[in-house]
């Protein structure tokens, strides 16, 4: 494939492209490429087209990612660059995950031009999100505050907060960092305090199942600790039956062999939360991703998921 360009498919959002760019020099490092070797595809996604709505309404986290893969069966592209926590859990027939870059940081940022933290902003101040997950931890921790809808790209969203449409939001770590805008994080909050999505931070990139000469392109970028991670989050936000309507924090760190699973699910008003932990050996992260799954539903009881319908 040396002389052939290969096709990376991406959104046109600056973060998505920034990936998209990453990826491209990851491969030129680890295959002694050139530029021109790769051409990177802008594919308009649903979600990026409709922003007048939150996503819960309109199809979910999927919405980012169909256009993209429909590209990818369609041979139109030869990869595709997601951030993971916006991969649904179940992929199209064909298509597969190849390759997971090292993870970024994980945490959820907080930004505020006025408030140093959560915790310091007075009863009555707006938080903007658009995460069902965000809003909900803070209705949680902070009943006393106000959220409001916050839609677009980092940047987009860094201009409502400055309009004053909020008195702080939230946005990853992991996307400011990889836009150099790291100086814009107030303070970066804890897991223990936020669990993040599943799969913050992480960059996958997805190919066809039969395409074997991409698979081998990709080996060399997959990072196994990452890859073993985000497996038992997934595992856990499917068994959850997870969704955009599902307020949902999941994250699974690796150490000495042991992989260890953090998760919370919530309604949606924030006045219910059920968290727990399970470890086991790394080969096991699906079964621990399932069985932490389990233990949340039975603190939950039978009715919960049935419950967050009414909301």
């Amino acid at each position: 494939m040396q002389d052939t360009v290969i096709r990376i498919g991406t959104r046109g959002s600056p973060l998505a492209l920034a990936q998209a760019h990453d990826v491209r020099r990851r491969l030129m490092e680890a295959h002694g490429r050139r530029e021109d070797n790769f051409e990177i595809v802008v594919i308009k996604t649903s979600g990026d087209r409709i922003q007048d709505r939150p996503l819960s309404e309109v199809g979910g986290k999927g919405l980012f990612t169909k256009e993209i893969e429909e590209a990818l069966i369609a041979k139109d592209i030869d990869l595709a660059v997601h951030s993971m926590k916006d991969v649904a859990t179940e992929l199209p027939p064909g298509l597969g995950l190849s390759a997971i870059l090292p993870r970024e940081d994980v945490r959820d940022a907080f930004i505020s031009l006025n408030h140093a933290s959560l915790e310091e902003m007075p009863a009555g101040s707006r938080v903007g999100t658009s995460s069902l997950r965000r809003a909900a931890q803070v209705k949680f921790l902070r009943p006393d505050l106000e959220v409001v809808g916050f839609r677009g790209n980092v940047q987009t969203r860094l201009e409502k907060l400055a309009s004053g449409v909020a008195d702080a939001t939230f946005l990853a770590c992991a996307g400011l960092n990889r836009l150099g805008l790291a100086d814009r994080i107030t303070s970066a909050v804890e897991p223990t305090t936020m669990v993040p999505a599943v799969a913050q931070g992480a960059v996958g990139i997805e190919i066809r199942d039969d395409d074997e000469a991409i698979r081998d392109l990709l080996q060399p970028l997959n990072d196994e600790a990452t890859a073993l991670c985000v497996t038992a989050e997934r595992a856990f936000l499917k068994t959850l039956e997870g969704s955009c309507r599902t307020p949902i924090g999941g994250l699974a760190e690796l150490a000495g062999g042991q992989l260890t699973m953090g998760g919370e699910v919530l309604s949606p008003d924030g006045k219910e939360r059920y968290r727990g932990t399970r470890t086991g050996p790394a080969a096991s992260a699906i079964r621990i991703g399932e069985e932490l799954a389990g233990t949340l539903l039975d603190q939950a009881g039978p009715e919960f998921l049935t419950r967050l319908k009414a909301f």
